[in-house]
């Protein structure tokens, strides 16, 4: 047969390793995997020389803000975003859009705000608040990865906390029909307002301690209910010891951490472009989230691209919104972080590619697999360049990262064989049973 698409390169990372490979391309999925000079017929070819060739990435935790709050980001700048920075489908949170995702009517808002935007593949999650948790069940028919909710304020005020009482039922009901539950897990107990606008107050206002507190419990509520859990932006490495004791008992319950927590420390935040909840930590806190990644406890790095009006980043850090915008720069700020430290390609796509993917079960993502979707990224390990804002595509170029030499870019972006970042040819994902 001829393929649509052939592309060759001396470094594909496959399920199964690292190696000289020809992907194959028909109908916009993965068609074959042969050795690199095998004779495949194809209307176009690509060959990379030795750069490499990885999945492209899934990331489980973007804040799209549309519809309510466009003005903050929406789906046609943070998608071209994530397409120049190499990840081909995003998960989209419930909050900070206008609605939030709370019901099914919300929910098809979303789709409907979405439609004709999308540079990658969105699929959205559902919001467990107070008040909602009968419609939790006809949100999951209706297609939504999981639902999210809160231990502690949102910030806004459309998508409250939920209480101990209120997320045990909760919690229970998403366990009643196999459903999975992300938390920010902060305790609200532990939070104060900070003492002044600098950085170490702001620090101090959100110990380690919240984190714990409310990780301790989201595991006992998941030991009770029977439900799947899954810890986002996870920064306190205190919560490694009660994580890793969960998992070695069998419970489901599975963590995330962010490129923020992995790269920067809280020596360098002196603007509150660095602002994000919960905080970026010291170096050896950082370098225990490290270790977690190593060990498994921690299995995915997600962006929680968190964006905002430059308006709202203005003051400092007790008065600024807190939030992070990254969808562009993670996977060469994670890897350049995680090669100094030892790590190869194929790690760093588990955690930013596989992990993800196989943590929202998203059918035919993740993977340079046959079969899988063509969704592809060109990327150079080695070469280098400083973070200029003019360049990011994100609606504000606002990034803690401004000025930092990172290494690895992204070459192209294929969403289904096609090259990505062009017109809008992504599509709306919505969760689908095991067959």
């Amino acid at each position: 047969m001829t393929y649509d698409l052939v592309i060759r390169t001396g470094r594909a990372v496959l399920p199964d390793g690292e190696r000289p490979a020809a992907v194959a391309v028909a109908g916009g999925r993965i068609a074959a995997i042969a050795p690199r000079d095998a004779p495949l017929p194809a209307t176009s070819e690509t060959d990379l020389g030795e750069a490499a060739l990885l999945p492209g990435l899934v990331d489980t935790h973007v804040h799209v803000n549309e519809p309510g709050r466009t003005e903050w980001e929406g789906f046609a700048t943070a998608t071209r975003a994530a397409a120049a920075g190499g990840v081909t489908t995003l998960i989209d949170m419930p909050l900070n859009s206008l609605p939030p995702t709370v019901s099914v009517a919300a929910l098809a808002a979303k789709r409907a705000a979405a439609a004709g935007k999308l540079h990658v593949d969105v699929g959205f999650w559902g919001g467990a608040i107070p008040g909602n948790v009968r419609s939790l069940r006809a949100l999951h028919d209706d297609g939504v990865f999981g639902f999210k909710c809160f231990a502690s304020d949102s910030g806004v005020p459309e998508f409250p906390p939920l209480s101990p009482d209120e997320m045990r039922d909760a919690f229970r009901e998403i366990a009643s029909f196999g459903g999975l539950v992300i938390v920010h897990a902060e305790d609200p107990s532990a939070l104060t307002a900070p003492a002044d606008g600098g950085y170490p107050a702001f620090l101090a206002s959100r110990p380690p301690a919240a984190e714990r507190r409310a990780v301790e419990r989201v595991i006992r509520l998941a030991r009770e209910t029977g439900v799947r859990a899954h810890i986002l932006h996870l920064s306190a490495a205190d919560c490694l010891d009660p994580l890793a004791e969960a998992q070695a008992d069998g419970l489901p319950v599975t963590a995330e951490t962010c490129p923020h927590y992995l790269v920067l420390s809280d020596g360098e935040a002196e603007a509150p472009a660095y602002k994000c909840c919960p905080p970026i930590r010291d170096p050896a806190n950082r370098d225990a989230l490290w270790r977690g990644l190593a060990s498994g406890v921690i299995s995915c790095v997600v962006s929680d691209h968190s964006p905002s009006t430059p308006e709202l980043k203005q003051g400092d850090f007790a008065t600024a919104w807190g939030g992070i915008s990254s969808l562009q720069l993670g996977l060469p700020a994670v890897w350049t972080a995680a090669r100094a430290r030892g790590h190869d390609l194929a790690t760093v796509v588990r955690w930013m590619a596989e992990a993800p993917a196989d943590l929202a079960a998203v059918p035919g993502k993740g993977r340079i697999a046959v079969g899988n979707d063509a969704d592809l990224v060109a990327f150079d390990p080695d070469a280098a360049f400083t973070v200029d804002p003019a360049r990011l595509h994100h609606r504000h170029p606002v990034t803690p990262y401004e000025g930092r030499t990172l290494t690895g870019t992204v070459r192209t972006t294929w969403l289904r064989g096609a090259v990505a970042g062009g017109a809008p040819a992504g599509r709306v994902l919505a969760r689908k049973e095991a067959p």
